[in-house]
C-alpha cells in the first residue's frame, strides 16, 4: 500500500467493513478529546487546515489508484471535518459527543447545499463537502452551547 492510501484511509481505518467514515470520525473525536483539546487554538486550526490540504493531495492520488471518484475507504475527509466540527469544543464529553453527532448528521445527509460541493474536482470534492459539514456542525454546536 502506498503512502497516499495509508494517509487517505487514516492508517487503514477506511477498510473497516462497517461504517468506516463513522469509525474515522469517532477516532478523530477521541484524538480531539485526549490530545487536540489540550493544544492552543492556533495549533488546532493549523492541524485542521493541514489535514484538509494533505487530504486533498492524498485523496486525489488514492482515488486515482482505486479508480473511483470518491472511494469508500478514503476517510481522511471525515477526520478533517470532525476536527473542524470540534475546533471550539470545550474539554468535556457532552460537547464532544454533540459535535460528533452533529458532524455525522451533516456529513451523511449533506443539507444546506453541502452535497453540491462534492462536484468539485478530485480531492477537492472529496474533502470540501466534509469540511463544509464540519464547519456547519461547528456553528450549530456553538449555538447549542451558547443556549445551554
Amino acid at each position: 500500500m502506498d503512502i497516499s492510501r495509508i494517509a487517505a484511509t487514516f492508517l487503514g481505518t477506511g477498510f473497516f467493513p462497517l461504517a468506516p467514515g463513522t469509525l474515522a470520525s469517532l477516532l478523530a473525536a477521541l484524538i480531539h478529546a485526549f490530545l487536540l483539546v489540550r493544544l492552543p487554538l492556533f495549533a488546532r486550526i493549523a492541524i485542521v487546515a493541514g489535514t484538509f490540504l494533505l487530504g486533498v493531495a492524498v485523496s486525489s492520488s488514492a482515488a486515482r489508484s482505486f479508480g473511483l471518484k470518491d472511494p469508500r475507504p478514503i476517510v481522511i475527509d471525515e477526520v478533517a471535518g470532525q476536527w473542524a466540527a470540534l475546533l471550539l469544543a470545550p474539554a468535556s464529553w457532552l460537547p464532544i459527543l454533540a459535535g460528533f453527532l452533529l458532524f455525522r448528521l451533516f456529513d451523511i445527509f449533506k443539507p444546506l447545499g453541502i452535497r453540491k460541493i462534492e462536484s468539485l474536482p478530485s480531492g477537492w470534492g472529496i474533502m470540501a463537502d466534509d469540511m463544509a459539514a464540519g464547519l456547519v456542525s461547528l456553528g450549530f454546536l456553538q449555538v447549542i452551547l451558547a443556549l445551554l
